[in-house]
């Protein structure tokens, strides 16, 4: 259930045979993020368990299940920033109830970065997963 833009990342990951090429290319969409404005950086918007800062604002087009998902999102280290934009083209566009249906860590594994990701930086990566899951579970009425 991966977005056109999920899949464009996952295409161009297959093309890239070394993991310093993907991880440069993971950096390099973070940098292509607009940044988030700094009133939304607030204790409410970060993401606990994350080693670098983390923050995450949802942003929804309609209420219940069909409302549209989006997010800001922002960190301080640029390969975070990166795998926040990534999380973004996997969920952004779809409806919170589709958000729900999303096995993101399976997703992820496609690109390999469960394997290539140290232990703090994945279990940042699960606990913006849960944030997301968790907003888009609440907004379902779920």
């Amino acid at each position: 259930m991966a977005t056109e833009a999920f899949e464009d990342i996952a295409e161009t990951f297959d093309f890239l045979d070394d993991w310093e090429d993907r991880y440069r290319h993971v950096i390099e969409l973070g940098r292509a993020m607009p940044p988030m404005e700094e009133a939304l950086k607030t204790p409410f918007t970060k993401v606990e368990g994350c080693a670098s800062q983390v923050w995450i604002q949802p942003v929804l087009q309609g209420e219940g299940p069909d409302a549209l998902f989006d997010f800001k999102g922002d960190s301080d280290a640029m390969i975070v920033r990166g795998l926040i934009a990534v999380l973004h083209a996997l969920y952004s566009g779809l409806s919170v109830a589709q958000v729900t249906k999303v096995d993101a860590m399976a997703e992820l594994g496609r690109l390999g970065l469960d394997e290539h990701l140290s232990s703090q930086r994945s279990n940042g990566l699960r606990a913006m997963i849960v944030r997301i899951q968790s907003v888009a579970a609440q907004s379902a009425g779920k």
